[in-house]
């Protein structure tokens, strides 16, 4: 007989919060929203994406908003 009752289970990632800052206006020359530097793509479906990919998005934004503040002027 065995004597495990407890199932050890993997860690999951923790979730990854979302970027946005309610600052929803798109950049039409990068495709990027001004607030969070994401594209339509990221923004709607970021929830559903796998932890891995949330946070090559994350990695991603602080260049593109270096971008944007350049076009900005």
């Amino acid at each position: 007989m065995s004597l495990d009752i407890i199932s050890f289970v993997e860690p999951q990632p923790p979730s990854l919060a979302s970027p946005c800052v309610n600052v929803c206006t798109m950049d039409k020359a990068t495709g990027w929203c001004l607030g969070c530097a994401r594209t339509i793509r990221e923004i709607s479906n970021w929830s559903a994406k796998p932890a891995e990919e949330r946070q090559a998005i994350l990695a991603a934004l602080p260049a593109r908003k270096t971008d944007l503040a350049k076009r900005q002027g």
